[in-house]
């Protein structure tokens, strides 16, 4: 700022005919970088976006609907795959640590700790650091998107129900403290449940990762996930719904309905997105 001014003084010494268009001048220079301007203030880093869930009910051609609810949250599941991607190769090179007959170091062991708690892995029930990241490896593995959209589309109505559109809740997720989402208008007598409210789409797809990958429920769809990345590599969106049976009351009808929106709306072509 000091060397602004200076370099005025000197222009306004030099040019006296042009004295006024240097101070217009300065007075614009020291506007654009005055700190109290708040004229178009910065946004403070610890500000939590505003996020609107789109209104699919406003679209009126159903396939429309269907392929815009579709494009707008595969770039979440893809972007969460991706973030477990990530953290699973890390946790290899813990197991091959592991499996190699060594010790973790002290701040191995805690970052293994952690991600167990994360993951609501009891670390007193394993005998063993290798039991433990073999029960890690089980777990931190993607969801092929078919299936996640499948899932979303079914429970979100293709992002048309009040729960969707109020909490950004797409996957139907419940919750059991009074006040942390919203009343089922069918809730049954004597039941306590609410669908919960998130405060965006991004952290409603993060819960539903971690519900699949850790709640005993969904036990059987990890071991069958397992199996098939030590058979063929790849994952069937197809054969893993089998394993989400008592995601919904409906049971084995509900995962025909999964299977039947995966094929009947080639979701498979997104798993290679």
């Amino acid at each position: 700022m000091k060397g602004l001014l200076n370099d005025f003084r000197a222009r306004s010494l030099l040019a006296p005919a042009g004295l006024l268009t240097a101070i217009v001048s300065l007075i614009v220079v020291l506007q654009f970088l005055n700190p109290t301007d708040t004229t178009n203030p910065m946004p403070d880093k610890d500000q939590v976006p505003v996020v609107v869930f789109p209104d699919f009910t406003s679209i009126q051609s159903v396939e429309l609907k269907k392929q815009q609810f579709l494009d707008y949250l595969q770039g979440f599941i893809v972007a969460e795959n991706f973030g477990i991607t990530t953290l699973r190769k890390e946790l290899k090179s813990y197991a091959d640590i592991s499996n190699s007959g060594f010790t973790f170091s002290p701040t191995e062991k805690q970052w293994v700790s952690d991600l167990a708690d994360i993951y609501r892995i009891k670390l007193e029930q394993f005998n063993s650091d290798n039991d433990i990241i073999n029960e890690l490896m089980l777990r931190i593995d993607v969801i092929p998107v078919s299936l996640a959209l499948a899932q979303a589309a079914n429970e979100s109505a293709w992002g048309t129900s009040r729960f969707a559109l109020e909490g950004n809740n797409v996957f139907g997720q419940w919750c059991y403290k009074e006040g942390c989402g919203m009343v089922p208008a069918e809730r049954r007598k004597g039941a306590t449940h609410e669908v919960k409210s998130f405060q965006s789409v991004e952290s409603s797809v993060k819960a539903y990762f971690l519900n699949i990958n850790s709640h005993p429920s969904y036990r059987y769809l990890r071991e069958v996930r397992a199996g098939m990345r030590q058979r063929q590599g790849e994952l069937d969106p197809v054969r893993l719904a089998y394993g989400l049976d008592r995601y919904s009351e409906r049971g084995d009808i509900y995962v025909d309905e999964l299977q039947n929106l995966i094929i009947q709306n080639n979701l498979l072509l997104r798993d290679d997105g």
